[in-house]
């Protein structure tokens, strides 16, 4: 094999596929990347048997046909500190040889006849596509409310809910829930389709898509694996994963349908206000106390042998009776980090109820109140 790579377009490649490979196992080819030059397109593969993604590099000079299986902390380490425009790669048996124009670095690899296959897209059938734009503004409208590490192993993915054109996700971790509509551009298959797909194979999702929101991504979904499209011809990326195994909570029943106090409120006053009230907060005492009056917000916070804090805002239209409760201050600021428009909508009902923070009906936000002493 004998490739001439831009190196810029190779680094943004070797840093996409190096996030998929397995940090922790005993398998070395498991933290390797599967380089394969053929008919004139550089390929990238990786996979931790999990979640699988192999990418194709454009701007590349094929001169011989090959593959090689490179670790893939020395590939993204060499082609990081590189300060070349473009870099030789090629390979003998298991050697890798990356050339600069004052560099020279040897590697020893692997038989890439070891790596694990990663699956095209081409062996699925499509269910449907989503503008980029659409899905990444999903993802990252639900995903920081997935669980980190739960017992409850179907709330550490975020479930993918289509009903014709129609697409819900949705995320917890059991102490807030986030629901995101879009829609589809197009449905292939007229069966609905609901199922959990991991945080981690989401996260990569939405960095492939971000920097060309407008790109199509093609979604198949299959019993245990879901597998994405992203972009057509030699720069396209295909991204597969294992679905979450078990069944996600009813979480139609956790949304309160009788919330009686409501306001709104313009996002970046909310955030400013609750993120300086969140200043004077500790891990004891991590909680802000809002009181909601007839024109009048007051956020306080206390913190023992540190200070207390209070913070005014003026409400418009408040509607309901007057209403103290408290939150997690940065789980409050995280739904409004992900919210595009210039105001949200607060739902109340009493000290001891979730509250809601909606956007029409494209993001609802459900946090339970913390006990404050």
């Amino acid at each position: 094999m004998k490739v001439i790579c831009e190196r810029a377009m190779l680094l943004e490649a070797v840093n996409s596929v190096s996030s998929v490979v397995a940090t922790r196992t005993p398998s070395p080819v498991l933290q390797c990347v599967k380089v394969t030059a053929s008919e004139g397109v550089l390929t990238m593969a990786a996979t931790d048997l999990e979640v699988g993604l192999r990418l194709s590099v454009e701007e590349v000079d094929v001169q011989a046909d090959g593959e090689a299986l490179i670790p893939a902390d020395k590939l993204v380490q060499i082609v990081r500190s590189s300060e070349d425009a473009t870099l030789t790669i090629s390979s003998e048996d298991h050697t890798v040889h990356i050339r600069g124009k004052d560099s020279h670095f040897t590697i020893y690899g692997y038989d890439p006849k070891e790596a694990p296959p990663v699956r095209d897209f081409g062996e699925a059938a499509e269910d449907c596509e989503i503008d980029g734009s659409t899905l990444t503004m999903l993802v990252h409208r639900t995903l920081f409310a997935a669980a980190a590490e739960h017992s409850r192993y179907a709330i550490n993915g975020i479930l993918f809910d289509r009903e014709g054109r129609n697409l819900r996700m949705v995320a917890t971790d059991g102490r807030r829930l986030a629901l995101a509509r879009g829609q589809c551009t197009s449905v292939q298959d007229r069966e609905n389709v609901k199922c959990i797909v991991p945080a981690k194979a989401l996260n990569l999702l939405s960095r492939l898509v971000r920097d060309d929101a407008d790109t199509p991504v093609h979604v198949a979904i299959e019993e245990n694996q879901a597998l994405f499209r992203i972009g057509a011809g030699t720069g396209r990326a295909d991204l597969s994963t294992n679905l979450v195994e078990g069944t996600f909570p009813p979480f139609e029943d956790v949304i309160p349908k009788d919330q009686d106090k409501k306001v709104t409120f313009d996002v970046e006053v909310l955030r400013s206000a609750i993120k300086r009230a969140a200043l004077l907060t500790n891990e004891e005492s991590k909680g802000v106390r809002l009181i909601f009056g007839d024109d009048m917000l007051t956020l306080k916070s206390r913190a023992p042998e540190m200070g207390e804090a209070e913070i005014r805002v003026d409400l418009q239209r408040y509607e309901g009776e007057p209403v103290e409760i408290g939150f997690n201050p940065g789980f409050i600021v995280d739904a409004l980090k992900v919210i595009d428009e210039e105001n949200v909508i607060v739902e109340l009902k009493a000290a001891n109820k979730p509250g809601v923070l909606r956007t029409g009906n494209d993001f609802t936000y459900v946090v339970m109140p913390v006990n404050l002493q």
